[in-house]
């Protein structure tokens, strides 16, 4: 009961915050009511997505300190499992979405117990490792399409089909995102006030102190890690029933895992609106520049050049993101 009065708990931003934050949400819910095509709903849903990636990643990299860079491995284990599950034995989205999450959560238990035994750059490398490996596996597992992957055809439903998430219509989509936007969005106020939380800070500041004053550090990250992957694992499956479509390559690449860290980094990692706002800033900004440069322009590539260049000059402003840079701001005007 305290953990759900606390997510509701907002009492600690400014009341600018709050109404900045809420004019967001309404924008969002009557985002599908305006005039748009269907380049920026498919934008938007994407948003929403990393988002929701970048919060998962956000509790054990931003809270925890621990840069993981094999999120992907998760993503594709919640897509295989939704999408084989529909396809072979007709079991809708909203069974196989939990299911996806309990296999994703269990590897993660496997593997996470023998990698927090590591630290630093060879922690961030191991992830990397497995994640690969992972990707190897699928690719070669007939089970699972091996390397031509899976299809779910809504020819044989009959959209819109809740159960199944299956639509013809993008909005429908969006507003089930949406949902989990909101949703993760509460899990991690509550989760950042939470004792795992406050321990999950100790730990990063110092893990010796951290463990003098009688934390099990390695259980806390295991239990943080396990978190994480359930968030990646939820959008996994949606994304399967989303795209339709889901091989190794699309949903385990390592070009995901490292957008997925980038979305935390970039906004403000260990803050609650930095995945957000690092999501807001690179999706679109990621979509159009290919759409404007690479297909109009015939540009191929420039595109690819400007997104790190302006990444990289928000990294060097403030290496705590974009969120850093307002509360620097912020600092500076009190003073």
């Amino acid at each position: 009961m305290e953990t759900l009065r606390s997510a509701f708990d907002f009492s600690d931003f400014p009341r600018l915050d709050i109404s900045i934050v809420g004019m967001v949400a309404i924008f969002l819910l009557v985002f599908p009511l305006f005039s748009h095509s269907a380049f920026a709903m498919a934008t938007m849903i994407q948003f929403l997505m990393f988002s929701l990636y970048g919060m998962g990643w956000n509790t054990i990299g931003g809270y925890g300190g621990q840069v993981d860079l094999g999120k992907a491995q998760y993503v594709g284990i919640g897509a295989y499992t939704t999408a084989v599950l529909l396809i072979r034995w007709d079991i809708p989205f909203w069974f196989s979405m939990p299911l996806g999450v309990c296999f994703a959560v269990a590897w993660s238990f496997i593997i996470g117990y023998p990698l927090f035994r590591l630290k630093g750059h060879y922690f961030a490398i191991a992830t990397i490792a497995t994640s690969l490996v992972l990707m190897d596996l699928f690719g070669v597992w007939e089970f699972v399409g091996a390397a031509r992957g899976l299809e779910i055809s809504p020819i044989k439903y009959h959209p819109p089909d809740f159960w199944r998430l299956i639509f013809k219509k993008d909005i429908y989509y969006y507003y089930v995102i949406l949902g989990f936007f909101f949703i993760g969005i509460l899990y991690v106020n509550g989760f950042r006030k939470s004792r795992l939380g406050f321990q999950l800070r100790s730990i990063k500041d110092n893990e010796d102190v951290a463990r003098s004053l009688g934390i099990n550090v390695h259980w806390a990250k295991i239990k943080t890690y396990a978190i994480a992957t359930a968030f990646v694992s939820v959008v996994g499956s949606f994304h399967a029933c989303y795209i339709k479509n889901i091989e190794p390559e699309d949903t385990m690449s390592l070009d995901i895992s490292i957008l997925i860290a980038l979305m935390a980094m970039l906004g403000g990692a260990g803050s609650l609106w930095g995945p957000i706002i690092g999501a807001a800033v690179l999706i679109p900004l990621k979509s159009y520049l290919k759409e404007w440069l690479g297909a109009t322009a015939g540009l191929a590539g420039i595109d690819l050049v400007i997104y790190a260049m302006i990444i990289m000059l928000i990294s060097a402003l403030e290496p705590r993101g974009i969120w850093g840079i307002v509360e620097k701001r912020r600092r500076r005007k009190r003073r």
